[in-house]
C-alpha cells in the first residue's frame, strides 16, 4: 500500500468509523423444502450455493430431523434449553475454551511493562483479538455442569480458574494471575436462533488490571454469528466494534471487525484507532484477527505521521495441519492430562466423561455419558429445590452488584481468593505419590450419594 493510499485509507476509517457497510450473502430460498434458510459460502462462487447447501456433518435424515426439532425455536435463546447431539461437539467445555484468551498473555506482559500509555492499549487490545483466531472454530463445546472446574497453572507463569456458577441462565467466572497481570471475567452468553443460523451475544464483563502501573482495564468484544449450522459449511463471523477502556486514565482503544461480504470481501479484517481521554486519534491499528495485527502512530486526523511505519504487534502461531477439530497446539495442550497440575480438582472438564469418550471417538459413549450427567444435573436441581437448597459457588462469589452491558445487564462475580490458598496447601503437603488423572472421577457434584 502506498503513503498515498494509506492516508486515504485510514481517512475513510476515521470520518465513518461506524459505518460497517452490510454483507451480502446469498439466499437459496426454498431449499429441500425448507423456506427462508440462508445458505452462505464465504469463498464466493454462486454457482456451487446449492452444493453448499448439501454439506454439512450430518447425513440428510439425520439433518432433516434436527431441522424438524429446531424450527420452533426460531427466535429463542437457546443456551441451554435444547439438548443437542455429540456428533456437533468439539471435546472441550465452555470454560475451557475460555482459558483459551491466555495462549497470548505475553502480550498482557508487555502492556504492563511498557511505559507508553497508548502503546499499552496495543498491545492489550491485541491480546483480547488474538483469541478469534481459535474462536473460529466450528464445533460446539460442552455446557459445564454446574460447579464444574477448568484449571491451568503451567503457562507463562500464569494461574487460571474457572467455574461454572450458575446453570439458569448459564454463566461462568474466570481468574487468572502472573506477575504483571490481574485478569477476571463473569460470562453469561445469550443467543438468537435464526434456523439456519445463531447470533451469540456476550454479555459479561471483562476486566484486566496492569500490576506495574494500576491501571485496569475494560473490554466489551463484538457479538458473534454462528452461520449454516444446518445447511452447507458451517462459518464463524463476528462483525461489530470491539472497546477496551483504560478505567484509569480515560484512554480507549475502539476496533471495528468488518463483516464478511460477497465473496468473502472484508472477512477478518479489523481497524480502528487508540483515542486518548479527549477522543483524540493517536494510533491507528489495522490487520486481521486469524492472522496478525499492526499499528502506526497517527495525527489529529487519523493519518499515519511521516516517517513512520507499520509496526507489527501480533501474529497467530502456526497450527497443526489437517487437525480433526481445528485446534491450535495451545488448545491440544489446555485439554490435554500430560499438562494438568498435580491433584486436579475432581470437578475439572479434563475428567468429563463425554469429552474423553469424544477425544477418544466413541460417539455412542459420549452420547451416553452426556445424557447420564445431564439427567444428575436435574436430579441435583430437584433435590435442591426441595430441601430449599442454594448453590454456592466454591472459588468465585456473588458481589450484588449488576453491571449493564450492550445485551443486557449481568450479575458480578468475584474471585474470592480460596483457590491460591488451595494450591498453596497442595504444595506443602506429601506430593509423593503419583495420581492416575485418567482414573478421577468427575465431581462437580453438589450431594455426594444422590440418586439419579
Amino acid at each position: 500500500m502506498t503513503s498515498k493510499d494509506q492516508k486515504g485509507f485510514f481517512a475513510s476509517i476515521a470520518s465513518s468509523f461506524s459505518n460497517f457497510g452490510s454483507a451480502v450473502q446469498k439466499s437459496v430460498n426454498g431449499l429441500l423444502g425448507y423456506e427462508g434458510l440462508e445458505v452462505i459460502n464465504p469463498e464466493g462462487g454462486e454457482e456451487d450455493a446449492e452444493e453448499e447447501a448439501q454439506k454439512g456433518r450430518w447425513k440428510q435424515e439425520e439433518r432433516d430431523g434436527y431441522w424438524k426439532m429446531m424450527h420452533k425455536y426460531i427466535g429463542s435463546d437457546v443456551t441451554s434449553m435444547v439438548t443437542l447431539p455429540v456428533i456437533i461437539f468439539e471435546p472441550m467445555t465452555m470454560i475451557q475454551k475460555m482459558a483459551e484468551l491466555m495462549e497470548y498473555c505475553s502480550l498482557l506482559d508487555q502492556a504492563d511493562e511498557c511505559d507508553d500509555p497508548y502503546m499499552r492499549l496495543v498491545y492489550a487490545s491485541s491480546w483480547a483479538i488474538s483469541v478469534y483466531f481459535a474462536y473460529q472454530r466450528t464445533w460446539k463445546p460442552f455446557n459445564p455442569i454446574l460447579g464444574e472446574t477448568y484449571e491451568m497453572v503451567n503457562h507463562g507463569g500464569v494461574t487460571f480458574i474457572a467455574e461454572q456458577v450458575s446453570h439458569h441462565p448459564p454463566m461462568s467466572a474466570g481468574h487468572a494471575e502472573n506477575e504483571h497481570f490481574v485478569y477476571d471475567v463473569t460470562s453469561k452468553l445469550k443467543t438468537k436462533f435464526l434456523g439456519n443460523s445463531v447470533d451469540v451475544y456476550p454479555v459479561g464483563r471483562t476486566r484486566v488490571t496492569l500490576k506495574k502501573t494500576g491501571v485496569v482495564l475494560d473490554l466489551v468484544p463484538p457479538p458473534t454469528k454462528v452461520n449454516n449450522l444446518i445447511f452447507g459449511r458451517t462459518w464463524v463471523d463476528s462483525p461489530g466494534e470491539m472497546i477496551m477502556t483504560n478505567l484509569t486514565t480515560g484512554d480507549k482503544v475502539v476496533l471495528y471487525f468488518q463483516p464478511c461480504g460477497w465473496f468473502g470481501a472484508g472477512r477478518y479484517e479489523v481497524d480502528g484507532y487508540v483515542y486518548n481521554a479527549d477522543e483524540e486519534p493517536k494510533i491507528l491499528m489495522t490487520g486481521k484477527w486469524n492472522e496478525s495485527m499492526s499499528c502506526q502512530p497517527c495525527d489529529l486526523e487519523g493519518e499515519p505521521l511521516p516517517g513512520t511505519e507499520l509496526k507489527e504487534v501480533w501474529r497467530v502461531a502456526a497450527v497443526p495441519q489437517k487437525d480433526k477439530f481445528q485446534y491450535t497446539y495451545f488448545a491440544h495442550k489446555i485439554n490435554s492430562f500430560d499438562t494438568a497440575p498435580k491433584n486436579l480438582l475432581a470437578s475439572d472438564s479434563r475428567l468429563r466423561p463425554d469429552r474423553y469418550a469424544l477425544e477418544m471417538g466413541d460417539l455412542s459413549k459420549a452420547g451416553a455419558e452426556k445424557s447420564s450427567l445431564e439427567e444428575r444435573q436435574r436430579a441435583e436441581k430437584r433435590h435442591r429445590e426441595a430441601n430449599g437448597d442454594k448453590f454456592t459457588a466454591r472459588w468465585f462469589s456473588l458481589t450484588g452488584e449488576v453491571t449493564p452491558t450492550p445485551w443486557g445487564d449481568l450479575e458480578v462475580y468475584e474471585y474470592n481468593g480460596k483457590y491460591a490458598e488451595h494450591r498453596a496447601a497442595i504444595g506443602s503437603a506429601d506430593s509423593s505419590v503419583e495420581v492416575d488423572l485418567k482414573s478421577t472421577e468427575f465431581n462437580p457434584w453438589q450431594y455426594g450419594e444422590l440418586s439419579v
